[in-house]
C-alpha cells in the first residue's frame, strides 16, 4: 500500500482491498510510510489501521480520503485512462505549478519555499501556454498545450 499512498491521484476498483499488516508481522511500518498514511487518512484512522491490521473495503477507503475514485471492476481501466487523458490535455506548466505548490502546502510553514510557488506561477504567466489557453479561450476552441 506504501507505493500506492505516494501516488498523486488514487483510484481503486469495486473489489480492491486495503491494509497494511505491519503488526500482526512484528514489524515497525517506517516514517515515510506512516507519515503518506497520516497525510492521506488522519491520525486517528492511521492509528486503527496500523494498530488492528485490517483490511478495509473499497467504500471505506474513499470514505476516509485514502482513494479519491472508486470505480467498478470492468470499467477501471476505461475511466484512469481517461483521467490521464484529461490530465495531458492540461498545460504541463500549469500542473507542474499545482504539484509542487500542493506539495509546499502540506510542508510546516517554516519550511515551505514561497519563492519557489512564486516562481513556479511566474513562469505559468509569462509561458506561452498561457497565451495559448487564453486566445483558446477567446475562440471558444480547445486549447493546444506545448509545455513552453
Amino acid at each position: 500500500m506504501q507505493v500506492a499512498m505516494l501516488a498523486d491521484i488514487r483510484i481503486a476498483s469495486h473489489d480492491s482491498q486495503f491494509g497494511i499488516p505491519a503488526a500482526r508481522l512484528g514489524i515497525a511500518y517506517g516514517y515515510d510510510g506512516l507519515r503518506h498514511l497520516v497525510s492521506l487518512v488522519g491520525p486517528s484512522w492511521a492509528r486503527l489501521l496500523m494498530y488492528t491490521g485490517m483490511r478495509i473495503d473499497s467504500s471505506e477507503a474513499l470514505r476516509i480520503g485514502l482513494v479519491e475514485r472508486v470505480i467498478p471492476d470492468d470499467q477501471l481501466w476505461g475511466e484512469t485512462m481517461g483521467i490521464a487523458q484529461t490530465i495531458s490535455e492540461n498545460a504541463p506548466l500549469a500542473i507542474k505549478a499545482a504539484k509542487i505548490t500542493i506539495a509546499q502546502v502540506l510542508k510546516d510553514e517554516s519550511q515551505r519555499d514561497m519563492d519557489t510557488i512564486k516562481a513556479i506561477g511566474n513562469a505559468c504567466m509569462d509561458s506561452q501556454d498561457f497565451r495559448e489557453g487564453r486566445q483558446a479561450f477567446m475562440e471558444k476552441r480547445r486549447p493546444k498545450f506545448q509545455g513552453r
